[in-house]
């Protein structure tokens, strides 16, 4: 499995939270970017969809979204939701072939092993359609480790997270850096990049 029990359970315990404090960021810059850029009624995937509330947006916008998560809880709120399809699933189950026109994966596969993330970004690929766009937001830095809130975190530099976007058939559209502090209240810096399949 690719995602982390500990994780998991504390997401779990922290729904509720968790969706209070993301209940903005459906007005967050990055989403308003990767909206414009996708056709019309565009097929996407949200990928560690938390309580939905970017699926909400884009199926505001009229696209067809499947939201997926690996905690229950995260999917029943996500799934309450006009217009979202909500499923439990965990980052190993990606396995369509060009079936979305874009994936959003905000700041969720930060939870998955160093070691598997070239297999979750070539499902990725694969799962895209020609051209589809992929949008993925990370912690900056080296290595791995746990937070005081039990949460297992991968670490990724600029160049590294280009690296492996470059060697799964990616081209990166834009990358945007930032610094801001999450649930532990400690700043921390971060990426997101939109990327082409290629």
């Amino acid at each position: 499995m690719s995602q982390d029990n500990e994780t998991l359970a504390y997401y779990g315990r922290a729904a509720g939270d968790y969706a209070e404090r993301t209940a903005h960021l459906d007005e967050d810059p990055a989403l308003e970017a990767f909206i414009a850029a996708l056709p019309k009624g565009a097929r996407v995937l949200d990928l560690g969809c938390g309580p939905g509330v970017m699926a909400a947006r884009m199926a505001a916008e009229g696209f067809a979204v499947l939201a997926t998560d690996a905690v229950p809880e995260m999917v029943k709120m996500a799934g309450a939701h006009p217009g979202v399809e909500a499923r439990v699933a965990r980052f190993d189950d990606i396995d369509g072939e060009a079936e979305f026109d874009g994936v959003w994966a905000n700041f969720s596969l930060l939870h998955a092993p160093r070691g598997d993330l070239p297999g979750h970004l070539a499902a990725i690929h694969r799962a895209l359609r020609p051209g589809g766009l992929f949008h993925i937001g990370m912690k900056l830095g080296d290595g791995e480790k746990r937070d005081e809130l039990g949460r297992l975190y991968t670490f990724v530099t600029e160049d590294e997270l280009r690296g492996l976007l470059h060697d799964t058939g990616f081209g990166v559209v834009e990358t945007t850096q930032g610094r801001e502090a999450g649930m532990t209240g400690v700043p921390e810096d971060w990426i997101t990049i939109l990327a082409k399949a290629v």
